[in-house]
């Protein structure tokens, strides 16, 4: 299987999870952006399962920005992809 054939297979596989934020569906996949520095987007295989409110939503990780999703959920980009890892597991 190519690297491009696994990363869609990966995000299909996400896709089809409800928001890990809050369970709602359908959802949108968020690449994260920590660690990848200012203006870049991670691998395809470093996606979040996040609702339109969770993910662009005055309250969600665009809405709020990282530091902000943080302080307001008391979880960051790192935890959310472990238990989107997990969920798949």
């Amino acid at each position: 299987m190519s690297k491009r054939a696994a990363e869609q297979r990966w995000m299909s596989r996400v896709a089809q999870l409800p928001c890990v934020v809050c369970g709602a569906e359908p959802v949108e996949l968020h690449h994260i952006r920590e660690g990848q520095g200012a203006a870049q987007r991670a691998q395809h295989v470093l996606v979040l399962p996040l609702c339109p409110a969770c993910h662009r939503g005055p309250n969600g990780l665009h809405g709020l920005g990282t530091k902000g999703f943080y302080m307001r959920y008391k979880r960051d980009e790192l935890d959310l992809l472990a238990a989107t890892i997990e969920a798949l597991s």
